[in-house]
């Protein structure tokens, strides 16, 4: 159960939960595939994804964003015979200001609670911020409130999804507590050091931690929406660094009688700097923030990010700009749903018919739109209905 990712070598990438590190070009995400021993999203994966749901799937699995999986197949077998599975993603509440890239998978999760009509349960992991950050309980707790408001303005079902902080839940289910005791029985240190990459120096809280996020993929940790069943397949779409929660949790649960929960496996969203940056909620200017004003949108974009074009327009237009490269063209990739006219965007930029300038402008009236969008609608969400989504409940879903 060692972590395949992790190494020495600053020459190489390294991918653990806490620490992202890619080549001179980035993260390398077939090599991730190979060490990490998941499934590539193909063709014709994505054909049956199309055919059992009868819609195109989402932009995020058509370009690649979401590219790696692991036993979706048996997860879309279970929809095909009309047995029901359970979304299961999460939010590390560090931060009160929420960024672009922590929309990603619940953006994602959203569209696929709509296509296939299933529960779905958000992790709130206060408890490990406490552990990991300089940061009090009283406010991480806090934190996670915040945050359930801007994941509830991205347009979950109230009647199909439980948001619920690890602080809380602990005390409400002793199921919740029970199942971490089953995992944290099945692995020993040296796994969790092997895994995690943690050291003799870390807190026992932290070694302990593992089995808190890996006990949401078994549903009769939900009792109230699934009684005792713990049959029910859970699906879990999150970006790859947090794939290592899950290697171990696959690898215990056959011993708890348990069934493994499947993966979706999405790329980075990148810093404004380019993919040698990391987003960092301490810096503002390494991400655009969901707090931020359109004016401070344009600013970010026009000043920080990072451009595939050439230095002058002479060459720009001779040699034509490199969108592989390019963050504001990355950027459109994961909120352009265009098909078409992201690429007459791609196609004008590389062959230098269109400047970075304009290309920013693009990008700078759709962030702005979005941004505002989501606003608004965080806006809208009421003490009460933070309430609501956050109590305990049956959620209304066939089972």
């Amino acid at each position: 159960m060692a972590n395949p990712a992790q190494t020495d070598d600053v020459d190489e990438q390294t991918v653990t939960p806490w620490t992202v590190r890619g080549g001179e070009k980035g993260i390398d995400y077939s090599k991730l595939i190979e060490t990490f021993g998941s499934q590539p999203i193909d063709a014709p994966l994505l054909e049956r994804i199309e055919k059992a749901t009868g819609q195109k799937p989402h932009r995020f699995l058509r370009r690649g964003i979401f590219f790696s999986h692991r036993d979706l197949q048996l997860v879309l077998d279970n929809y095909e015979a009309r047995k029901s599975f359970y979304l299961y993603t999460g939010r590390g509440p560090s931060s009160e200001a929420m960024h672009l890239g922590h929309l990603i998978p619940f953006v994602f999760t959203r569209h696929l609670q709509e296509v296939f009509d299933v529960p779905l349960v958000v992790q709130l992991t206060d408890d490990e911020k406490f552990l990991w950050k300089d940061l009090s309980l009283e406010e991480v707790h806090r934190l996670a409130y915040e945050n359930a408001k801007d994941i509830i303005a991205c347009g979950f079902d109230v009647k199909k999804t439980f948001i619920f902080s690890d602080l809380d839940y602990m005390a409400q289910r002793p199921e919740f507590y029970q199942n971490i005791l089953k995992v944290r029985k099945c692995v020993t240190f040296n796994q969790v050091r092997g895994i995690f990459g943690l050291t003799d120096s870390d807190s026992i809280g932290k070694i302990a931690f593992p089995a808190v996020q890996a006990v949401p993929s078994f549903s009769n940790t939900f009792p109230d929406i699934f009684g005792k069943k713990k049959d029910v397949l859970c699906l879990i779409p999150c970006a790859i660094d947090q794939d290592p929660y899950f290697r171990m949790t696959r690898d215990v649960a056959p011993r708890l009688g348990y069934m493994k929960p499947a993966l979706l496996h999405s790329t980075f969203f990148p810093a404004l700097q380019g993919s040698q940056s990391k987003m960092s909620a301490s810096d503002p200017n390494t991400s655009i923030f969901l707090t931020d004003s359109p004016q401070a949108i344009k600013k970010k974009i026009n000043k920080y990010a990072f451009s595939g074009g050439k230095d002058t327009v002479e060459d720009h237009r001779k040699y034509g700009g490199d969108t592989s490269i390019d963050v504001p063209y990355q950027y459109l990739t994961f909120f352009m749903d265009d098909d078409k006219r992201l690429a007459e965007i791609k196609e004008a930029y590389e062959k230098g018919e269109m400047l970075t300038g304009e290309l920013k402008q693009i990008l700078i009236q759709v962030l702005q739109e979005l941004v505002a969008e989501h606003q608004r609608r965080r806006a809208e969400v009421t003490d009460e209905m933070i309430r609501e989504f956050m109590t305990p409940r049956k959620l209304n879903f066939s089972s």
